[in-house]
């Protein structure tokens, strides 16, 4: 693995700690003003980042994604900063203040996501780009189960200051890595292309004329939404929502997520040190059947270990899903497209979650939470077996 590939991926992997941290204590900060207030700053993160990220991915195929990193952790390290001086000291942090934090990070996220996305592919040779993948998958996945721990210590200790202060330091970190690396002149799309003469709008909007062209990446982003609105609301909303329905206390709820968590961290561990399957395709969609398997198996445990065996199944299949297609996306890019493809791939997964998210929520109030997992499994067994049954994902 390249020596550039594995600075930045400390670098990135010290700028997501200390993001997971602070979300958390945003969070945290914000519950204390009600639950009314707690969404309203989980908004203003989402509805810019959501928003503006296929122009975020126009602006980093343009003027470089390195820069378009520099630039977006330089606003980051100034505004936690800012965060840390303006809550110190203070009783309770204003909800003006915890929903301008929230917004600057949201709008941020739609530059830095899609740049970031497309490093992988600027830094390692195209033979590697599964194992470079993979380290990446199991480094954030680390961060975000470190993150809340240790935003929960921070903020015992000084309060959303703290926090904020430790997010500055790995925006430090990743600034300074940043600094370092330089992606090789002659790697596909390493160079900005500042002298194209559309508008970024239209730059933006051709991410989506390519996805309605190109068969593969059409069929990918479908797949892409479909697992985000089926796998991914198990556990981060309809997880907890069963274990209360059985009576299981929050640590077994806990252990759920955890077992899920370790399933995909297994999988990502074994794809960097062996390489994924030969049919990439055929691996995404075995992963997606994997996790149907463990979601019904959750749906249906009759005892709290059960569910925690569900959950790494799912994760296992999910992890197995993810590094599959990410290779396949962002291998199959087209080098003037890679930061306009991981913008639309984020957009169809912020998408498909939200509604999912709205409509299992509202299902689980009127049903119980069994049915809507049960639900998931279903959609998720479906979109695995689609994708075996598509030609163009089943040769990829």
């Amino acid at each position: 693995m390249p020596r550039s590939y594995l600075l930045w991926l400390v670098g990135t992997q010290a700028g997501l700690l200390g993001d997971a941290a602070l979300y958390f204590a945003l969070g945290w900060a914000a519950s204390a003003h009600g639950g009314g207030a707690a969404g309203l700053v989980l908004t203003a993160i989402t509805v810019p980042r959501t928003a503006l990220v296929l122009l975020g991915g126009a602006v980093a195929d343009r003027f470089g994604a390195r820069r378009v990193m520099l630039a977006g952790g330089a606003v980051m390290l100034a505004a936690t900063v800012a965060l840390a001086v303006a809550a110190g000291g203070r009783g309770g942090v204003p909800l003006g203040l915890l929903v301008a934090a929230a917004a600057v990070t949201g709008t941020v996220d739609a530059f830095h996501l899609p740049a970031s996305g497309s490093m992988p592919r600027r830094l390692v040779p195209a033979e590697q780009l599964p194992r470079a993948l993979a380290l990446r998958q199991a480094g954030g996945q680390s961060a975000v189960l470190l993150g809340a721990p240790l935003g929960g210590l921070l903020v015992a200790a000084g309060g959303l200051s703290g926090a904020a202060a430790a997010d500055a330091v790995g925006f430090g970190v990743l600034l300074l890595v940043l600094l370092r690396i330089r992606p090789p002149a002659r790697a596909a799309g390493t160079e900005p292309s500042a002298g194209r003469t559309g508008g970024l709008l239209r730059e933006a909007a051709s991410a989506v004329r390519l996805a309605r062209r190109d068969p593969l990446l059409r069929a990918a982003l479908l797949l892409t939404g479909a697992a985000a609105g089926a796998v991914l609301p198990v556990l981060s909303l309809l997880g907890p929502l069963l274990a209360r329905s059985h009576g299981w206390a929050a640590g077994t709820a806990g252990l759920v997520t955890g077992g899920q968590a370790a399933g995909v961290l297994a999988v990502a561990g074994l794809v960097a040190r062996r390489g994924t399957l030969p049919r990439t395709g055929v691996g995404a969609a075995a992963g997606l059947c994997a996790a149907s398997a463990g979601i019904a198996l959750l749906a249906l445990a009759p005892a709290p270990a059960v569910a925690v065996v569900g959950g790494a199944v799912a994760g296992a299949g999910s992890g197995l899903f993810a590094n599959h297609l990410g290779p396949l996306v962002l291998g199959g890019a087209p080098s003037s497209h890679l930061s306009r493809v991981q913008a639309l791939l984020t957009l169809v997964q912020s998408l498909a979650l939200v509604l999912a998210n709205g409509l299992l929520g509202l299902l689980a109030d009127r049903a119980g939470a069994t049915l809507p997992v049960l639900l998931c499994a279903l959609a998720t067994a479906t979109a695995g077996l689609t994708a075996l049954a598509t030609p163009t994902l089943r040769r990829a």
